[in-house]
């Protein structure tokens, strides 16, 4: 076989076999396929697709290009993924919730992309805490406390993380089959018997209308199902932050909240949360109600704060983080408030430039190589539809110094406006699978 043979297959409209798929994965992780040819293939993917079928064989090729993970535990091997929306710290809160409930959660996760913040980043905005472990310490986490948090080993997926870093130089991101195949092929290696997937739309999402998120669940559904992993969706609202927080520390401390003392600390994210879980749950064979009550059960008695904890002090964290995590979180120098210039109901909120203006503080990266300041962020930001008087706060700004105190002002400012009343939009707007 060769790249190049492959390449046109896919220029011609012909969808290459999965043994073909494979050898280019492998060429991928290797280096036996050059820049050149893994850019062409990308472009070519983007232009024409690789349809169902492709898609299926190029994401179990690249998941199997490193290691893919076999678990010998004797309940279901269970995630979640989210496309990323702003203030969007599910994962922390279900993770544990969800092992509560008797399964295992090996998530792997990532970190913070464009405008949305990661799950990594806030795991490590808890001192002590590293993501990135071995494999045998992610068996150890998994078997005793039920979930890990972490970040994909070199070996998880090799051939992704080199078509990734050509796709963006080449101009190729959008390709729905390559984001497709990315997302499932480092999910998949963890050994999953199911998925949920979180598919978000609006203003916080990379995906803005309902037709590109249609498009990218259903894609997402049949593709995991055709590699073998029981799959669901729900494409759910970012038309304004999931958490009334933007930033590392400080969703760490809704969902600490939020766990303490329940559905209060944070509304949405708490709703979503046990959704999502319920059809985790039902995904594995329980029935979905009941599957709901058992969430919303683990997260208000204790439990899945209990097992967080555990989990962070398995990860290298404080191991009292469940009666004193507010002392452990870092705090910004600088705190103050954005007040409203007019009075009337929060309309629109452009959830993109929220998220810009927390990487702009130094809560993300404008560059792989950037730090981040885990301190800073949003919190108390005001919903969408609700009321607001003139001189009220619209959100409470932590800052490392005043100059970013105030240019952060301004872009929440900008961000949300003052209107009319608007109609109100669901928290899921569609299942799929």
């Amino acid at each position: 076989m060769d790249a190049r043979t492959i390449i046109v297959k896919i220029r011609d409209r012909t969808t290459p076999t999965l043994d073909e798929l494979r050898w280019f994965a492998n060429g991928l992780a290797d280096g036996t396929v050059s820049d050149a040819q893994a850019g062409a293939f990308a472009m070519a993917a983007l232009l024409n697709g690789l349809g169902d079928e492709g898609r299926v064989h190029l994401t179990t090729a690249m998941r199997d290009s490193g290691d893919v993970l076999k678990w010998n535990l004797d309940r279901p091997i269970v995630d979640k993924h989210s496309t990323g929306g702003i203030g969007d710290s599910v994962s922390l809160v279900l993770a544990p919730a969800l092992a509560a409930c008797g399964v295992y959660v090996p998530m792997i996760s990532g970190r913070g992309l464009g405008h949305t913040g990661g799950t990594l980043d806030k795991m490590e905005a808890i001192p002590g805490v590293t993501a990135q472990i071995s494999e045998d310490k992610l068996r150890q986490i998994v078997s005793d406390v039920g979930c890990a948090i972490v970040g994909a080993t070199g070996r998880i997926a090799p051939a992704d993380r080199r078509l990734y870093a050509v796709r963006d130089v080449a101009g190729a991101v959008e390709s729905i089959d390559l984001i497709t195949a990315s997302i499932l092929s480092k999910k998949l290696a963890a050994g999953l018997e199911s998925l949920l997937l979180d598919v978000k739309v609006g203003t916080g999402a990379f995906m803005r209308t309902a037709d590109d998120a249609r498009a990218m669940a259903r894609s997402l559904v049949d593709t995991a199902n055709g590699a073998g992993c029981r799959t669901a969706a729900l494409i759910t609202d970012m038309n304004e932050a999931l958490a009334p927080a933007l930033g590392n520390a400080v969703e760490v401390a809704v969902c600490m909240e939020l766990m303490s003392s329940g559905r209060a600390a944070a509304p949405r994210l708490f709703d979503l949360t046990v959704a999502q879980g319920a059809r985790a749950l039902a995904l594995t064979g329980e029935d979905e109600k009941a599957a709901r009550e058992r969430i919303e059960q683990a997260i208000q008695s204790g439990k899945a704060l209990e097992i967080f904890a555990k989990m962070v002090s398995e990860m290298g964290g404080p191991p009292d983080m469940a009666v004193d995590w507010r002392t452990h979180l870092p705090k910004a120098p600088v705190v103050g408030e954005v007040l409203a210039r007019d009075s009337g109901h929060v309309c629109h909120v452009d959830g993109y430039a929220l998220g810009l203006a927390v990487v702009d503080m130094g809560g993300g990266r404008r560059v792989e190589s950037d730090r981040i300041d885990p301190s800073v962020g949003l919190t108390e930001v005001i919903g969408l539809g609700q009321r607001v008087e003139k001189g009220q706060p619209l959100c409470t700004v932590h800052a490392r110094d005043e100059a970013s105190a105030e240019a952060t002002a301004r872009a929440v400012l900008a961000a949300i406006k003052i209107g009319e009343a608007p109609e109100p939009l669901p928290l899921i707007h569609e299942r799929i699978g």
